[in-house]
């Protein structure tokens, strides 16, 4: 496999993700360290965020390093809630909490790994891959409000919160802090592996994909199946996002699956940034949250709110908050003689 050219110096390389990481272990620290002067609702909450933020790293994972748009990433989310309600109430004949999640991440996996193909392969790209994965979503919300004898239709499938069993011990989620830190730990290790990967060699060629194609494909490069690989990993991620989500809320309904999350999630991801993982996480938190309270305090005009919010970032801050705080820090320090 060629590795492409990337459009930066090793060493301006090396120090943004350098600069990534330290940011993320100072916001894993702040998240680990805020149930000990914070109780009460947001302790409760934050978990479910924290999942969003997930949700938006997997279109990060494709959109920032990739530089393909998916509009679909809330029917994998909604595959991945309904695999592991399944899978943990008792509707099958076998189950459980591993298998669940393991269930969860195969199927997004190969869903989007089935689509990808096919698309990729015909050369599907742009506005027209953004029409076939907004279609999905809503292909995924209607199949399970139409499947009600498995999923409940529009009353929802509720789920019941599972004891995991490390053998040495048991956990027992059913109190907020137990749950709170089992979520963090889980958020924390998808962070490292999809930053890991996007450091790859893979990563690199995926970013090369995103920087010049053609250029890669005349050089060999299977860009395709490349594509498709990424495509999938976003799919698994966003699918075990879904199987979390279902395990906190202890439910899961068509609407996580439809058109309007699925465009919620770019919009978290274009206001934070899509250059950047822990960018996109926080955006996940951040964005939904305030959402969710503009919901509470305007449910009349808090979509207005928050899409002027979105407008205003795509006007004026050019890669989002995260990409406009990197080049501000890169000008500060070309400018430093």
């Amino acid at each position: 496999m060629i590795e492409p050219r990337v459009p930066v110096s090793a060493h301006s390389h090396r120090t943004r993700f350098g600069g990534e990481a330290k940011v993320a272990i100072a916001v894993f620290a702040c998240l680990a360290l805020f149930p000990l002067f914070v109780s009460g609702y947001i302790v409760y909450i934050l978990p479910q965020y924290m999942i969003f933020g997930v949700l938006a790293m997997s279109l990060a994972l494709l959109w920032g390093v990739t530089g393909i748009l998916s509009f679909g990433q809330a029917g994998f989310f909604a595959i991945g809630g309904y695999a592991i309600g399944l899978m943990t109430n008792g509707s099958l004949p076998f189950g459980g909490l591993f298998l669940g999640l393991i269930a969860a991440v195969l199927l997004g996996y190969l869903v989007a790994a089935l689509i990808g193909y096919f698309l990729f392969s015909a050369g599907v790209r742009d506005a027209y891959f953004v029409l076939v994965t907004l279609a999905l979503s809503i292909v995924v919300e209607q199949l399970s409000v139409s499947q009600s004898q498995l999923t409940g239709g529009w009353n929802g499938m509720f789920i019941m919160r599972p004891t995991i069993d490390l053998g040495f011990t048991r956990i027992e989620l059913f109190a907020d802090i137990p749950v709170y830190y089992v979520v963090l730990a889980a958020v924390a290790l998808i962070y490292a592996g999809l930053y890991a990967f996007t450091r790859s060699r893979f990563g690199k060629v995926l970013t090369g994909i995103r920087e010049n194609e053609m250029r890669l494909v005349s050089l060999g490069v299977p860009a395709a199946l490349h594509k498709t690989a990424a495509f999938a990993l976003s799919g698994a991620v966003a699918a075990l996002a879904g199987a979390l989500y279902g395990l906190h809320s202890g439910f899961v309904s068509p609407s996580i699956g439809g058109v309007l999350f699925s465009t919620e999630v770019v919009v978290w991801v274009a206001i934070a940034g899509r250059s950047s993982l822990i960018g996109a996480l926080l955006g996940g938190i951040i964005v939904s949250s305030l959402s969710n309270y503009l919901s509470a305090i305007t449910p009349t005009y808090w979509q207005l709110a928050l899409g002027l919010v979105f407008i205003l970032t795509i006007a004026f801050f050019r890669g989002g908050v995260a990409g406009t705080l990197e080049r501000f820090v890169a000008n500060r320090r070309s400018a430093q003689p």
